[in-house]
């Protein structure tokens, strides 16, 4: 075997599916890979003490800039596997004359029908850290509304539940992610620029590690593109379809066909 790598990636399924097709990459040019997950800090912590050589996926500048902020000179940016961007959303069914905007929650009628409490996930994610600032940079505590951490479970179960009774309620999500694959899910204009815009989901490696890697294999994670329909797509596989990540990953991507 060529060698061994520690991938290690955020304790989010979209991230795993990424990692899983990027851990295929890898043994399909020789080396052994062994994979682990964390949540955003605690991860990126174990990157920089050279607990992991790899990181599936650093989400910068916005969401993730902060964890490697201090590591530069210990990282090396490899592939851009996706461009991430997260959004406040509102189910379909709620009209897009009553809410378009941020700003819109706070209208009486609409506040009177809206789920006041937004469901999030854990509160190391940028969508959680862009969430809670802007409970008070627009002004939405005031009308009663409050942003909450939690798991994965709690935030698609809210909205999946909140479907199925009609409810109106605002989701703090992101593309990828395996509910697009099954809802539409409308986003709010968000004008104040508080979300992050548009990130690049990039692969990021020890240089060290990059250094003694074979020539061939640094530059074909280099060019390792994804796109944000592939990782929904494989997200929904492993969330709603009980596919393992690795099982969803070869289906789309079998050997050989990665790169080129």
């Amino acid at each position: 075997m060529a060698g061994h790598v520690r991938l290690g990636h955020i304790a989010l399924s979209f991230h795993q599916a990424s990692a899983a097709v990027v851990q295929l990459l890898i043994e399909q040019n020789g080396y052994t890979v062994e994979l682990s997950a964390a949540p955003h800090g605690e991860m990126f912590e174990r990157f920089g003490r050279g607990e992991v050589d790899m990181v599936c996926s650093a989400w910068l500048p916005a969401s993730h800039g902060i964890y490697l902020s201090h590591l530069e000179d210990q990282v090396i940016k490899l592939g851009v596997l996706y461009e991430p961007y997260c959004i406040w959303g509102v189910p379909e069914y709620v009209p897009a004359d009553a809410v378009a905007t941020i700003d819109d929650l706070k209208k009486p009628g609409v506040a009177a029908k809206m789920r006041k409490v937004i469901q999030g996930i854990n509160p190391g994610a940028g969508i959680s850290r862009f969430s809670q600032r802007m409970i008070e940079d627009y002004g939405l505590a005031a009308e009663g509304y409050s942003f909450k951490s939690g798991t994965e479970a709690d935030c698609f179960g809210t909205f999946e539940t909140g479907v199925k009774n009609g409810d109106w309620l605002v989701v703090p999500l992101w593309h990828p992610q395996w509910l697009h694959h099954r809802y539409k899910v409308r986003a709010l204009d968000e004008p104040r620029g508080l979300l992050g815009g548009v990130d690049q989901a990039t692969l990021v490696a020890n240089r060290r590690l990059a250094a003694s890697m074979d020539p061939d294999l640094v530059q074909h994670l280099k060019a390792l593109t994804l796109g944000n329909s592939a990782i929904t797509a494989l997200d929904y596989a492993i969330c709603r379809e009980g596919i393992s990540a690795r099982d969803a990953a070869f289906a789309k991507y079998p050997t050989g066909s990665i790169v080129g």
